[in-house]
């Protein structure tokens, strides 16, 4: 299982469009097909984290 499968039966937030959720791993961002809403990811908890 990869992260864009987590995407599948998603709304996105700002236009409430079902399934139009777009993944672009090298940006790190989640994208609205429909809205061109953008979002971004962390897939690991301590990556902004400063120490």
């Amino acid at each position: 299982m990869t992260l864009a499968h987590f995407l599948d039966g998603l709304r996105c937030a700002t236009c409430h469009t079902l399934n139009v959720l777009r993944l672009d791993p090298v940006r790190a961002l989640v994208e609205c097909a429909e809205c061109g809403q953008t979002a971004l990811i962390l897939t690991d908890p301590d990556e902004r984290r400063s120490l």
